[in-house]
């Protein structure tokens, strides 16, 4: 099942407009609820998470460290015409993870090398006819050996390749399974626009994610393009204000044994809604989006 995990940050911000948050930790927290296809109505990337200065990488040589964390709770899941598909549903999911982003300072491509991992350990809850049902495992490990970052002015922005790997512990017999049983890969570019002051942030991701087959059974979720974005305004020197969200597509059928399920099982989302960041000191901050 798919988790919506919001933020915590810690990283030098170098040169940019924002330079009095130099070394700054934010914590925000995301509560929201969606909704996709793909094998168990889920996927392997959490859409929705990354709308707190998406396109910044650490500086030259240094290291960011993000946490994320959710809870995340849903009533209903759908089949492809929008119909619910599991009566007495309820699922509920407590989730935590880490990011590390590396820049090696090394230069290529006109802008500097740069590598990330994110691995997440989850709780779910699930109430289903059959019973209730709970689970806590690792979720799908998000691998970017490579990336390539860029800095101009107030302009922030990268690019990189995005590989995903499959969640454990994971039974093919279980009502209940932490993350998607399969490998998946895709480009991912992202910029952020800070203005002076952090008077301004206008932020943008775009993932495409091709899926690969669930070696244990035989299925493959279709491709998958997400979209998510942020702008926010400054309203005091402690405060901003602003919108989040994301839209999510799903661009080929579900297979099975390399057929298409009935009616290609294809999710599609769009959200928006209020999304707020609070300084405590020159090294702390809070958001909170929804």
């Amino acid at each position: 099942m798919h988790t919506r995990l919001g933020k915590t940050r810690t990283q030098r911000m170098g040169h940019c407009a924002w330079s009095r948050l130099a070394g700054a930790f934010i914590t925000a927290m995301l509560l929201s609820a969606g909704a996709q296809a793909t094998e168990n109505g889920a996927s392997v990337y959490p859409v929705g998470a990354e709308t707190v200065l998406q396109g910044m990488m650490p500086p030259p040589r240094a290291t960011g460290l993000y946490e994320f964390s959710v809870v995340y709770a849903a009533n209903e899941t759908d089949n492809s015409t929008g119909q619910s598909a599991a009566p007495e549903f309820k699922l509920r999911v407590f989730a935590n993870a880490v990011k590390i982003e590396h820049n090696w300072g090394v230069p290529v491509f006109g802008g500097m090398l740069a590598s990330t991992i994110g691995i997440s350990a989850v709780y779910m809850q699930l109430h289903v006819a059959p019973g209730k049902f709970d689970k806590f495992g690792l979720g799908n490990v998000d691998l970017i050996p490579f990336g390539v970052t860029y800095n101009k002015g107030n302009w922030h922005w990268f690019y990189q390749g995005d590989f995903f790997l499959p969640g454990a512990p994971y039974s093919k017999t279980a009502v209940l399974n932490i993350g998607q049983h399969n490998f998946a890969a895709g480009p991912v570019g992202a910029f952020t626009y800070l203005a002076p002051k952090a008077a301004w942030e206008i932020s943008s991701k775009a993932d495409y994610i091709v899926n690969f087959k669930d070696g244990a059974t035989g299925y493959r979720g279709g491709n998958e393009l997400t979209w998510e974005y942020t702008a926010m305004r400054a309203v005091s020197k402690k405060a901003s204000i602003g919108v989040n969200g994301y839209l999510y597509q799903q661009t080929t059928d579900d297979q099975q044994n390399g057929t298409a399920v009935a009616g290609g099982n294809r999710g599609r989302d769009l959200a928006i809604g209020p999304q707020l960041r609070v300084f405590f000191g020159e090294h702390s901050a809070f958001e909170f989006k929804y």
